[in-house]
């Protein structure tokens, strides 16, 4: 079974950064996409950035595009989401999620961490 755990949310000034990150562990995630999501209060999850583990291809949503950076460190199993000019609209609770790639869902959740964006 596959385990993940984010970090990094808080508090933060519009205009301001975070970095979030997630620590999988479990399996090999060499043939794994995972993901960024995020919801926030009385809305639908929606989808914020992915990344191959194998090869490194990532994909924004447009909302987050050009001030965020998605990556990873498969020497540690990690995933990172580098949010840079937060906005208000960035408050939610943003969630790690995994899927093996191609396959059509992420088969796996964080409990997520909460990021607050400070207006």
């Amino acid at each position: 079974q596959v385990q993940l755990v984010e970090s990094g949310g808080g508090l933060v000034q519009a205009g301001g950064s975070l970095r979030l990150s997630c620590a999988a562990s479990g399996r090999t995630f060499s043939s794994y996409t995972m993901g960024w999501f995020r919801q926030a209060p009385g809305k639908e999850r929606e989808f914020v950035a992915t990344i191959r583990w194998t090869g490194g291809r990532t994909y924004y949503a447009d909302s987050v595009k050009g001030r965020s950076t998605i990556s990873r460190d498969n020497a540690r199993n990690t995933m990172y989401l580098q949010m840079n000019s937060l906005k208000r609209e960035d408050t939610a609770v943003y969630y790690c999620a995994a899927g093996v790639t191609g396959s059509a869902s992420y088969d796996y959740w964080g409990q997520g961490t909460q990021v607050t964006v400070s207006s």
